[in-house]
């Protein structure tokens, strides 16, 4: 359901102004409203408070982030960052930005200068990793080159696949170089080939300008190991490797160092300097006087009191809050913020798929809740995949539920195994016909019909049906509801005579079928078009068009049935496959397999189906949404929630 909401104004001395939006944004309980909009010809000198300057806030709150990124993670210092911020939350703005500014001085040159040989440091060991993987697999070639002075040795890496390029390289080198050029050219691994190309350095511009040009993956060894054997470069390289190496932890532990004497501090700076700037950003919605200021926005009826007991503490009776008459428009714009039993939050992840419900609409949370696990379980109804959903449902739980939608989704699969189980036993499906051929249950007899869903085909089909009657009629009814609230004339005469259209026709199908007697054929008849033209009143050409979108709305809900009986299907197909193996452990994979398949399509397309059958056939009849959700001016934490919600 909505929780309802109240229109606030919160009014107090100009001198206040930055504690009471401080006070405010921690409470975490207040929707802001723009108060311009709101203002009235002749209201005085009451006037929009301008945006405040928070040019220095942006940029030194990207400036901690980016040291906070350079510094390695510490262990935990939570509790050091919570006692340094709520020492700092007491500053005023510019006091805080002030201590970010100092803070960034000593700390952000440090830290910078050390990254920055850190990440040369970094790149230079790869470069020697690289130099080393080459060197290494062209040494068997050192032999086959000539010992020249004034050339240069060039390496090309060619993948085997473009290894027709050697055909183009060879004659351009020799056009280039004026035929003063070796090349030799060996397999480095099954992929690539080591191309060594030696040539006068007085050609070396016009060589690898050429290579450039065909995008050649030309590999230059630095002069530092290019003039010396192989074999003393591989051994450079080594030494090299390691002093970086060396020289680089001695930076990571100058950075660890800094991260533990001023990770806390900068965290903290960080948290307020956030908190300041959202604060400075909600400035534009506040109104003031030449003495006083005001602040309007939206505050569950639940939380005013703490509102107002936390305003009293803090300023002892100079700041006010008053409830406002609302108007009917006024109240159309007010948030929309849940409060629904803990049983139906799961299912406000599926709300999702829709946009918010106005605030006057009726919430259908709580229908979705009673209907979706009930049309999960008819489609289900075996007592095993009941049990394996239950199953995955808890394991999810337990094993992800600190992400909120994968606890929302495990809270769904948990309440609506439940249904699959007992609609399973009334069905006597366990693992399809598993259970009845092992005689440990037989489909349940009631209504003198025997619930099985191959033999009971038409029994079922009706009772789809008429679950599909009885969904639609009570999305039409609170459709009346919902425009009698808004005092909609026509849009009540069109839900009014949408219904009397569907009882007229249940009417005329008993009447046909023999359940009623004739006598009845004319007051069926005249409820018909007293009905009908109801909803061409309200609704005109395209409410008589409705009606039979609405009688196909109605027959959509055989689904329930239909993709019920092909699960029935596929897991009989299972056992019957399965058991048909001579082999038994060959019969209990393909079964296991099989029923592992339908388990998975057991918990997605029942599901689909569901939200289908709530979001087209049902939202339809009554619901808008469009509503606006309630975001309250708040820090991170989100003191204002109400047992963890909103």
């Amino acid at each position: 359901m909505i929780q309802k909401m109240k229109s606030v104004l919160v009014v107090g001395p100009k001198s206040d102004f930055s504690q009471i939006v401080d006070v405010l944004y921690h409470m975490g309980t207040i929707h802001l409203e723009e108060v311009s909009e709101y203002l009235q010809p002749g209201s005085g000198n009451v006037r929009k408070i301008l945006t405040c300057s928070m040019t220095d806030i942006p940029v030194l709150l990207a400036t901690i982030e980016g040291i906070s990124l350079l510094l390695p993670a510490v262990k935990d210092r939570s509790n050091l960052t919570a006692q340094r911020y709520e020492e700092i939350s007491h500053l005023s703005t510019p006091e805080v930005i002030a201590r970010v500014s100092h803070v960034v001085g000593i700390v952000g040159e440090t830290v910078r200068d050390l990254s920055t040989k850190k990440s040369d440091l970094e790149i230079a060991i790869t470069g020697l990793d690289r130099y080393e993987k080459i060197i290494d697999k062209i040494q068997p070639l050192e032999q086959q080159l000539p010992v020249l002075h004034g050339y240069e040795v060039t390496v090309l890496v060619i993948q085997k696949e473009y290894e027709d390029v050697l055909e183009i390289i060879r004659p351009a080198l020799s056009d280039l170089t004026n035929g003063q050029f070796e090349l030799i050219s060996a397999d480095l691994d099954e992929q690539t080939i080591a191309v060594i190309t030696v040539f006068n350095k007085h050609y070396s511009e016009n060589v690898h300008r050429f290579l450039f040009s065909k995008n050649i993956n030309e590999v230059r060894i630095p002069a530092d190991y290019s003039n010396m054997p192989l074999d003393k470069a591989l051994l450079l390289i080594d030494k090299n490797r390691r002093d970086a190496g060396s020289e680089k932890d001695t930076i990571d532990n100058d950075l660890t160092r800094v991260s533990q004497e001023w990770g806390h501090e900068l965290a903290a700076l960080q948290k307020v300097l956030t908190e300041r700037g959202e604060e400075l950003s909600a400035y534009n919605n506040f109104g003031e006087t030449d003495y006083t200021v005001m602040v309007l926005g939206w505050v569950p009826k639940k939380l005013i009191p703490k509102t107002r007991s936390a305003l009293n503490e803090a300023f002892q009776g100079r700041v006010v809050m008053t409830e406002t008459d609302a108007t009917t428009e006024t109240m159309d714009r007010a948030p929309i913020s849940y409060d629904n039993p803990r049983w139906v939050r799961p299912f406000e992840f599926l709300m999702k798929l829709a946009s918010p419900p106005q605030y006057n609409e009726i919430d259908p949370t709580p229908l979705m809740a009673i209907f979706f696990p009930i049309f999960f379980g008819i489609i289900v109804g075996d007592i095993g995949y009941g049990i394996l959903i239950l199953v995955v449902g808890l394991f999810i739980r337990f094993r992800f539920g600190a992400i909120t939608w994968l606890r929302q989704i495990s809270g769904i699969l948990i309440i609506s195994s439940f249904p699959a189980i007992f609609f399973g036993y009334l069905f006597g499906e366990f693992f399809g016909n598993f259970g009845q051929m092992m005689g440990w249950l037989e489909p349940v007899t009631l209504f003198g019909i025997t619930w099985d869903r191959i033999e009971a085909m038409i029994p079922l089909l009706v009772l789809t049906i008429a679950i599909g009657v009885f969904h639609v009629v009570l999305g039409l009814a609170i459709g009346v509801v919902n425009s009698i609230t808004r005092k909609n004339r026509k849009h009540t005469c069109e839900k009014c005579g949408m219904i009397g259209v569907i009882a007229g026709l249940i009417l005329v199908l008993c009447l046909v079928a023999g359940l009623l007697p004739e006598a009845l054929y004319i007051p069926a008849f005249i409820l018909l078009g007293i009905a009908v033209a109801f909803v061409i009143y309200g609704g005109g050409t395209g409410g008589a068009i409705e009606i039979m979108g609405t009688v196909g709305n109605i027959l959509s809900y055989v689904r329930l049935m239909a993709i019920g009986m092909a699960s029935v299907i596929l897991a009989m197909v299972a056992n019957e496959l399965g058991g048909s193996m001579d082999v038994l452990a060959l019969g209990v994979f393909i079964a296991v397999m099989l029923h592992t398949l339908n388990l998975m399509l057991a918990m997605f397309s029942p599901s689909i189906h569901s939200v289908r059958l709530h979001v087209v056939e049902f939202y339809s009849k009554f619901y808008h949404g469009g509503g606006l959700p309630y975001r309250p001016f708040s820090s991170g934490d989100k003191p204002g929630m109400i047992d963890g919600k909103k």
